[in-house]
């Protein structure tokens, strides 16, 4: 029987770096996964080990990383950890790394920014993606569960009816959405971190300040306006489950119900995904 695909490699590795200049410090906090393809396909078929790595291996280097380059932010230092595996280990064809990143905020004391204190940022995980060949490497960065939410100037409407259909239109809902957004670069910017903010702050932007006729045209608008404001982005792709705000019915207790009390819940939610690219 053929082995069609295999890979292997370590989860979860999770690693905080500090960048100390003297009472001021960056902390950097990562959760890896490092998977590995190449000339490992013995280990499957003939039960032979001798060109595999040993996961436990793959820890120690995303260590040994860490610590030549306490100050490289995300995207540097996934790539540095790919690259190393490249050079080291002949047998390696490809380097999967994916980081989900604790972000932390620094800490302001006395209305000024302290060198060394911090609180968790509690809104979703910074997240990057790298596939390392030899021959070259796709790098992606993003969010994981950013939870955004407007409270009005959203709707949903003119969809489609039949027999099944029975919910209504509406043209004033919360919307609310724990987004995962992925954008694949095309060039290097001249900081990572800024442009990583600046789509953030697009993507804010358009879903705060314009009518979303639903999830999916916010969806495509923001991806258009990302794209159009950093231009080292190839692509950016989204996937946006709802939060339900169901308004709750208090006629059975004489009370009206205006837009003001309802029912949270994101079970089961409509899911929605796409990706935004150049053409």
């Amino acid at each position: 029987m053929p082995l069609t695909s295999a890979t292997y490699g370590k989860g979860q590795v999770r690693v905080m770096r500090l960048a100390r200049d003297g009472d001021h410090h960056i902390p950097r906090e990562l959760t890896l996964s490092v998977m590995l393809t190449g000339g490992f396909d013995a280990a499957w078929t003939a039960a032979d080990n001798r060109a595999c790595i040993a996961t436990d291996t793959m820890r120690n280097i995303v260590n040994v990383v860490a610590a030549r380059n306490p100050g490289l932010g995300a995207e540097a230092f996934v790539q540095a950890v790919a690259a190393l595996f490249l050079e080291a280990y002949p047998q390696v064809e490809t380097v999967t790394v994916d980081a989900c990143e604790t972000r932390w905020l620094r800490a302001a004391i006395g209305g000024a920014p302290h060198g060394h204190t911090f609180t968790l940022d509690g809104n979703g995980f910074g997240h990057v993606g790298l596939t390392a060949r030899r021959a070259g490497s796709v790098l992606r960065s993003g969010l994981r569960g950013f939870t955004l939410m407007k409270t009005t100037q959203s709707g949903w409407s003119g969809f489609f009816d039949d027999a099944y259909r029975t919910l209504p239109d509406t043209d004033d809902r919360i919307a609310a959405t724990s987004m995962d957004a992925t954008w694949t670069w095309r060039g290097v910017p001249a900081d990572y971190a800024a442009a990583n903010a600046a789509v953030l702050e697009t993507l804010l932007a358009v879903f705060g300040s314009t009518y979303s006729h639903g999830v999916q045209d916010s969806m495509y608008r923001m991806g258009e306006a990302a794209l159009a404001a950093v231009p080292e982005i190839a692509e950016i792709a989204f996937a946006m489950p709802n939060k339900h705000y169901i308004p709750i019915d208090l006629a059975p207790f004489g009370l009206e119900n205006p837009g003001t009390v309802f029912l949270p819940t994101d079970e089961p939610h409509g899911q929605i995904e796409a990706t935004i690219g150049r053409g």
